[in-house]
């Protein structure tokens, strides 16, 4: 296997799983928007059959979580009809394919860790989209990894990190939501993990996240001590806050198959906040030499 589409590949994910891949010495394919229109079902079909890709790592996806609520059909068409087209063409040339899901799949009702087998029930629309999309790569394929993550950073992205980081600068309160539990990930050690079930034939449904949990209060207050800004932030609940779309109180996802398939558990999400911001102060430097 060498010739791997990486759809998506200049979002947060997809950019890090193509750096991932090209390191491990594959060639990749990383098609833009113009070149792969994910609301063409002729331009899919056309591009993925005549590419001589050998895998798929589907990272391309509508998640404006709060506008997907005003803009259902789109949010539809991109996460789950055009992975139906995306998965009809991974039969037809039989390779296999990685699918990335969402903890939003869940109504975060539940008091413990969600596993692979809990039932789902999504409260948004990008939440229903994205279940579609798990349900067309089940039906269609035997050779398939769906990876369900959360609260996802990178170094190149717009992420809650950054957005602190802005609001930090104009503001000397902030108010942040301090009931909803989740995991934060990032790209850099998904991205190994998902080239990792690349080289193996371990296929199936896994969650995949940093390790240990936090509220986005306790995510924002780490943020700003390990980054030495001196700012009052105020505890919120989710009411509390103007949202379009609902959100999962409890998005706790296990890893334990993780481990029991052989896969290394990522590392806790602080020494991967630690390593991001890191790596953003070395980039700045760069970019202020250059």
């Amino acid at each position: 296997m060498n010739n791997i589409l990486v759809t998506g590949s200049t979002g947060q994910l997809g950019s890090d799983v193509v750096k991932e891949l090209l390191k491990r010495g594959y060639s990749t394919l990383s098609p833009n928007r113009s070149e792969l229109n994910l609301c063409s079902e002729d331009n899919i079909r056309n591009y993925i059959l005549n590419s001589n890709c050998e895998a798929i790592v589907h990272c391309a996806a509508y998640t404006q979580v709060d506008k997907a609520e005003d803009e259902k059909d789109l949010c539809i068409k991109i996460n789950a009809t055009a992975t139906k087209h995306i998965v009809k063409c991974a039969k037809i040339l039989d390779i296999p394919m990685i699918y990335i899901s969402t903890d939003y799949v869940f109504d975060g009702t539940k008091d413990g860790e969600y596993t692979e087998n809990d039932e789902t029930n999504p409260i948004n629309i990008y939440g229903e989209s994205k279940l579609a999309g798990e349900k067309y790569v089940q039906e269609i394929l035997d050779k398939y990894y769906i990876v369900r993550t959360s609260w996802v950073f990178n170094i190149n992205g717009k992420n809650f990190i950054e957005t602190m980081l802005r609001l930090s600068k104009a503001n000397n309160q902030l108010s942040i939501v301090n009931d909803q539990i989740g995991s934060p990930t990032y790209t850099k050690d998904l991205s190994r993990l998902l080239v990792d079930m690349l080289e193996t034939s371990k296929y199936g449904l896994y969650h995949a996240t940093n390790e240990g949990y936090c509220s986005w209060y306790e995510f924002a207050d780490t943020i700003f001590k390990l980054a030495n800004i001196n700012i009052d932030i105020k505890a919120i609940n989710s009411n509390e806050y103007a949202s379009r779309a609902k959100r999962p109180l409890n998005s706790k996802l296990s890893k334990d198959k993780l481990i029991e398939y052989g896969f290394k558990p990522l590392p806790h999400w602080e020494d991967a906040l630690k390593d991001y911001l890191i790596r953003r102060r070395d980039l700045l430097i760069w970019k202020r030499c250059w």
